[in-house]
């Protein structure tokens, strides 16, 4: 693994070392490590696969419910991918790519440099063997099977340096938004077994240490893992928490969909939006009303693909269609009313 903490930066991306043998494989060199999230954003049904890496001796620290504190020289990777045939239903993160079966499209690297985070989008050749640095972004004409064996196409989009900021804002500033506590306290497949996440990356001294009461989220689309609410609020956290949260991008709205928001109106609930406009479909008056996900602005967006109207409003072309069942049939159990 190489560290690079100020430009030039590698153009391709094998240039970092972090994985081993062929990059397309997605093999990770010595010390970097994968890892994945409870409830990942939804990027237009790509598949992830995540790793990070800390220079020797300095591990992140802790923290309880915002993003561990990584030292200078951090690299952290997301790579997207798409299945060649059909899914197969591992879990996500869960493996690289190492029998090809997989259509590489980018990899994004955050990269603590001597001036903050920095963002890397790699763009990957069709050969799959190499990625190249995209700072413009580009769109990449993509097609997969789906779980039903259907054949969907795409015009993925790779956003351009700036673009990264939208979601990875806290006051003002560049920063990451899975490395949380919560979204990695899970089990993950570790080569020989599994193991918790957090207990791995204090063993491999990427973290300063995991306390054995570190609060864990719920998976969205596993009702064993939490309920309705939880799961809900889960999909919320990771979708949107990032923007919607006082440190946010989205702070002037006043809405807090993070895990940790402690009140209804906080969410949304009978909450007027700040701004109204096209985004409330012109109609709707709250951002969620009570047993009516059909009048709640949160939901419209979530349905929406109008660039004007959707939210988020990067990182997705195409509905989720799954999360806006989860999230209507969370508002579609909820008691009360706006006019009380």
């Amino acid at each position: 693994m190489r560290s690079f903490v100020e430009a030039p930066y590698p153009v391709k991306l094998s240039g970092w070392a972090l994985f081993k043998g062929e990059p397309g494989a997605l093999e990770p060199n010595a010390g970097v490590l994968p890892y994945d999230v409870a409830t990942p954003l939804f990027s237009d049904f790509a598949e992830k696969y995540r790793t990070v890496w800390v220079p020797p001796g300095s591990p992140a620290r802790y923290h309880a419910t915002e993003t561990f504190d990584f030292p200078v020289g951090t690299v952290l990777s997301k790579t997207f991918m798409y299945p060649r045939g059909p899914r197969t239903g591992a879990p996500e993160g869960s493996a690289g790519n190492g029998d090809r079966s997989r259509r590489l499209v980018e990899t994004r690297l955050l990269v603590h440099a001597k001036e903050g985070w920095v963002s890397l989008p790699y763009v990957w050749d069709e050969d799959g063997k190499d990625a190249t640095l995209g700072l413009v972004g580009t769109t990449v004409p993509v097609e997969w099977k789906d779980a039903r064996g259907e054949v969907r196409t795409l015009a993925y989009e790779v956003p351009n340096a700036n673009q990264c900021l939208g979601c990875h804002e806290h006051d003002k500033r560049m920063t990451p938004i899975g490395l949380k506590a919560r979204h990695l306290n899970k089990p993950f497949a570790y080569e020989p077994g599994g193991e918790n996440q957090l207990a791995r990356m204090v063993r491999a001294g990427v973290l300063d240490r995991a306390p054995a009461d570190s609060p864990h989220s719920a998976v969205w689309n596993q009702p064993a893992s939490g309920t309705l609410e939880q799961r809900a609020r889960a999909y919320l956290d990771a979708n949107c928490g990032h923007c919607h949260s006082p440190h946010g991008p989205a702070a002037s709205t006043a809405l807090d969909l993070r895990a940790t928001a402690d009140t209804p109106r906080k969410l949304g609930v009978c909450k007027p939006p700040v701004a109204a406009g096209r985004g409330s479909g012109s109609t709707l008056l709250y951002d969620i009303v009570p047993g009516k996900p059909e009048e709640s602005i949160l939901v419209y967006r979530l349905k929406s693909t109008d660039p004007g109207v959707m939210m988020p409003e990067v990182g997705r072309t195409l509905v989720h269609e799954e999360g806006v069942e989860l999230l209507s049939e969370w508002v579609r159990q909820m008691k009360g009313s706006c006019k009380d």
